[in-house]
């Protein structure tokens, strides 16, 4: 599958970029990208005849003389003789999420015994060379908190310092963007002479793997979107609605189940009076970080603790929790929850210079924020809190150009897709699988009922997504209470 190449232009290739900060002429129209293998990056299934290589292209293909990057894939190929010649690439969310640790569970993927597999590491992402991490940002986020200094005020001053972190590197931060990487994804699989393939995303991933539909559909058979976020979703926009709505259908659900009415009869009215009469006042709390023997004393405001309540939604394990969590803040007991928020701060739970730079170029860019205070005056709850932790002013100060307009219109495609989502998913709600449907006609829907966001895992799943590989176009059937297909 991989492209030959004589050994003396492998060596030279392998000597010009060893440290990865080479300039090599990148012009978009006459760029030949490369494979370098290397060693796994990631421990892998010894059961199966695994590839691990480089993918060497430019970082820029806007720029002449952009340096050239390295970017890592694993092939896990089946051990069927008779297997399928149509791959199954995976390539993470986020953005800025590592996808190759997918690749390292493969064997429990039925859908192995069928085809290759395939895990794409994005560049700028964990295994990338570079990655786009430095200490930065978190540093002054966590000073922000030691000395009570104004968080939104110390996000920029962090955001700045880590972009001159990283340009210091050499890094051309206008190269990191969905544009860049379905460019990536294409040049993968030219030089592994793949001439069809079938993609999955998750969430971000979603969005992406149409945007790779998007530019040459030639070469995609199907798609498998798990939780997808469009890429002409606004979310910017949505987000702040998106876990309302999720967090009403699971309060309602509550409301209508409790035995205890006078309790948890009215929690959705309770939530709302409670977190608008608190918006904008200052607490604190005494915290002793990780690793110290100092006790300090925190500020905080109302964007802790529905932090809080923003990742537990999520996991559905704590969803049982979440209306009691809720009634334990409005009576004051904010220490257990705002130490959950501080805990994370302080291990560095802070966006990567990759999910900085797409979100500013996918997103932010696009996104009006005279919609964002609409919201804010329907959900005033709401107001001051980053539901996202790239937003207007980090991209101000990291100033990355916009992608494509093309990129964030709506396409339309008889490609075969599965597209499924979670009833309570808080970051990409079901009806964007119901948008994409408009546009695929040719597309089947799977709503899990008790799920939130990333729903396609587990073994009833896999063998879900198996089927439709092997037979894209044919009817998905599930004798399963909890999931409508649709």
């Amino acid at each position: 599958m991989v492209e030959s190449m004589d050994m003396k232009r492998f060596f030279l290739l392998c000597f010009l970029t060893g440290i990865f900060a080479v300039n090599l002429n990148a012009q978009s129209k006459n760029y030949v990208p490369y494979i370098e293998p290397c060693n796994c990056p990631v421990k892998i299934d010894s059961n199966y005849e695994t590839e691990c290589g480089y993918l060497l292209v430019p970082e820029n293909r806007k720029k002449k003389n952009s340096r050239i990057i390295k970017l890592p894939y694993i092939i896990s190929k089946s051990k069927n003789p008779n297997k399928r010649k149509d791959p199954f690439l995976y390539s993470a969310g986020g953005p800025g999420g590592s996808s190759l640790g997918w690749i390292t569970s493969v064997g429990r993927r039925p859908f192995i015994e069928d085809r290759d597999c395939i895990a794409f590491e994005q560049r700028g992402t964990r295994y990338a060379i570079p990655t786009l991490w430095s200490q930065e940002l978190a540093e002054t986020v966590k000073e922000s908190y030691r000395k009570n200094l104004p968080k939104d005020s110390m996000m920029l001053v962090g955001a700045k310092k880590f972009k001159k972190a990283l340009e210091a590197k050499g890094i051309d931060l206008s190269g990191y963007n969905t544009d860049e990487t379905v460019a990536d994804i294409h040049d993968l699989l030219k030089v592994l002479r793949i001439d069809s393939i079938n993609l999955l995303g998750i969430s971000y991933g979603g969005g992406l793997m149409l945007a790779v539909l998007q530019k040459d559909p030639s070469k995609v058979r199907s798609l498998v979107l798990d939780s997808p976020l469009p890429t002409f979703v606004p979310i910017d926009e949505e987000e702040p609605a998106n876990f309302n709505e999720a967090l009403s259908i699971l309060l309602k659900r509550c409301a209508r189940d409790s035995s205890d009415k006078a309790l948890y009869g009215d929690i959705q009215e309770k939530f709302n009076r409670y977190f608008t009469s608190i918006n904008g006042k200052v607490f604190s709390v005494n915290y002793t970080e990780p690793g110290s023997s100092t006790m300090l004393n925190i500020e905080y405001t109302s964007s802790e603790l529905i932090n809080v309540l923003v990742n537990d939604l999520y996991d559905v394990s704590k969803w049982k929790d979440i209306p009691f969590m809720i009634l334990d803040m409005i009576n004051g007991n904010h220490q257990p929850y705002v130490k959950q928020t501080l805990d994370g701060v302080f291990r560095d739970n802070v966006p990567s210079g990759m999910r900085i730079s797409v979100y500013c170029a996918d997103q932010t860019a696009y996104h009006d924020e005279a919609v964002l205070k609409q919201l804010y005056d329907i959900y005033p709850w709401m107001r001051g809190y980053h539901i996202n932790d790239v937003y207007r002013e980090i991209c101000d100060c990291w100033n990355v150009p916009p992608i494509n307009p093309k990129t964030k219109e709506p396409f339309y495609s008889n490609k075969p897709v599965l597209l499924a989502d979670g009833e309570v998913d808080p970051a990409c709600r079901p009806i964007y699988i119901d948008m994409i449907h408009h546009y695929m006609p040719n597309s089947q829907r799977l709503l899990f009922k008790n799920r939130a966001h990333g729903v396609l895992g587990g073994s009833i799943q896999n063998e879900i997504i198996r089927s439709f590989l092997n037979n894209p176009f044919k009817k998905i059937e599930l004798n399963e209470k909890d999931v409508i297909v649709y």
